[in-house]
């Protein structure tokens, strides 16, 4: 669904505590090559969905699945500021033309 898109779009799945399905919304469009993604509005969003659980997801317009720093820095920020509620990182995939890459299976969530 983020694939196509020709500027990077941060998405997010809300997840239950038996990590089912919420929600899937995209919360913040950016440039060609980065997003701007708010600590803040995302746990906003946890608290409205009552999510226990969350992926993130987003897609590199360059097709390009390869994780920036700036990737690597939020997805640890976001780590941090939702432990402090209890809800779980799951994974962070982010999108390319022909790959996804995954922050867990890495082993980096």
């Amino acid at each position: 669904q983020l694939r196509d898109y020709p500027q990077e779009v941060f998405a997010c799945i809300f997840l239950n505590n038996r990590h089912r399905v919420i929600a899937f919304e995209e919360l913040f469009q950016g440039t060609l090559n980065e997003s701007a993604v708010y600590p803040r509005e995302i746990i906003k969003k946890v608290i409205e969905h009552h999510a226990c659980a969350v992926i993130f997801a987003h897609n590199h317009p360059s097709g390009e699945a390869k994780p920036s720093e700036a990737d690597k820095s939020i997805t640890k920020e976001l780590q941090t500021a939702l432990l402090h509620l209890n809800v779980n990182v799951l994974d962070h995939f982010i999108i390319g033309d022909n790959e996804i890459f995954s922050f867990k299976e890495q082993g980096w969530l």
